[in-house]
C-alpha cells in the first residue's frame, strides 16, 4: 500500500479531520527518506475516499475507524480493479473520531473540513 501523495516534499493545502495522523502541513524529510525505500508507488485520497473507507469499515465489519484508520481500506478500495483476484490485507490501525464527525460520514456525508 502507499502513503499519501502529500509526502514528497510538498506541504499540504490543510490539516483535515479523517486524515489527522497521516498528513501534516510539512512532513518530514527523514521520515519521507524511509517512505520512499519501501514504498511501491505514493496515492492521493480525497475526503470521499476517507470517509468511504470509514463507512466500509462500519457497514462491512462493524469497526469504528478514524480517518487515518480507514485510509488504507480507502486506498484499495481506489485500486479495486488493480487488485481484483489479488490476496491482500490492510491493517485497521485507529478508531478515535468524534461521535459527531462518525454519525455524519456514516449518514452518507463528508464533512467539511476547517
Amino acid at each position: 500500500m502507499r502513503a499519501t501523495q502529500y509526502l514528497p516534499h510538498h506541504k499540504t493545502p490543510h490539516f483535515s479531520e479523517r486524515r489527522e495522523g497521516v498528513a501534516g502541513e510539512d512532513p518530514r524529510q527523514e521520515a519521507v527518506a524511509i517512505i520512499k525505500r519501501g514504498a511501491a508507488r505514493i496515492m492521493q485520497l480525497s475526503e470521499e475516499d476517507i470517509a468511504e473507507g470509514v463507512r466500509a469499515y462500519f457497514q462491512d465489519t462493524h469497526n469504528v475507524a478514524e480517518g487515518a484508520g480507514a485510509a488504507p481500506l480507502a486506498g484499495l478500495m481506489q485500486e479495486r480493479a488493480r487488485m481484483t483476484g489479488r490476496r491482500v490485507a490492510v491493517i485497521l490501525s485507529g478508531g478515535n473520531i468524534d461521535a459527531s464527525v462518525y454519525r455524519r460520514i456514516l449518514a452518507g456525508e463528508t464533512p467539511k473540513v476547517g
